[in-house]
């Protein structure tokens, strides 16, 4: 897995549908995680938040409406997209759905090709670099499909440690990232690195984005972490 693939967790407890939901998401260039019930789900999620959750609703124990309440209660999970897969297409069950936190609902049987669209749609709203999106910050631009940076009329030379910290910064402007969340986004959660390595590249970044003239856009938050802006 590498660290700027998108994730998606993929929560369903009959085996054949989840293998094949998982077998597309790769096919299309995510990393899937796979839980095959509500509890293992909300482990998964705290271990490593997904970018985008595909879960379904009619799971033995703990359900997905109730694994969905549980996500958006809390700050740390309540804005990761949830696509609701569920059998049951009654008006009434698809309001209850998106009132429960849903941010998208799609009926059995489905369409593989429109869910590997709704989940695009998804983490085009969350993660726009990962879905290839050009992201702007006052005079900074960011071109994810041709991994080319400018500000203003000068191109900026980023490796590729540090356009992966752009576009994670470029993607939420003035949010504090802490050392472990960019480590996490940025290099993976497989592989272990000093946060100190952080400091490294986040001074080459700074380099970089002020070569051609500029303020440092990056802002240092004393005990918390790095922002843009």
């Amino acid at each position: 897995m590498s660290a700027d693939q998108p994730r998606v967790l993929v929560v369903e407890d009959e085996p054949a549908q989840r293998e094949v939901l998982a077998y597309n998401l790769e096919a299309e260039g995510f990393a899937v995680s796979r839980a095959e019930n509500g509890e293992e789900a909300l482990m998964l999620v705290e271990e490593t938040a997904p970018d985008v959750i595909v879960l379904d609703w009619m799971m033995p124990n703990l359900s997905g409406i109730e694994v969905c309440r549980r996500l958006k209660i809390k700050s740390e999970t309540r804005t990761i997209p949830i696509i609701m897969l569920s059998a049951r297409s009654e008006e009434v069950d698809r309001v209850r759905g998106l009132e429960t936190g849903a941010d998208d609902y799609v009926i059995k049987p489905y369409s593989v090709i429109e869910l590997m669209a709704r989940v695009r749609s998804q983490l085009r709203r969350v993660r726009p670099a990962a879905a290839g999106e050009r992201l702007e910050y006052e005079d900074i631009i960011l071109d994810a499909i041709t991994h080319r940076v400018n500000r203003g009329d000068a191109e900026l030379k980023l490796g590729p440690t540090e356009f992966r910290l752009l576009s994670t910064f470029m993607e939420k402007p003035g949010r504090v990232f802490s050392r472990e969340q960019l480590l996490d986004r940025v290099w993976g959660r497989d592989i272990y690195v000093d946060t100190r390595t952080v400091d490294v590249h986040i001074g080459r970044l700074r380099k970089a984005l002020t070569r051609h003239g500029g303020t440092d856009p990056l802002r240092t938050v004393r005990g918390a972490g790095y922002a843009l802006g």
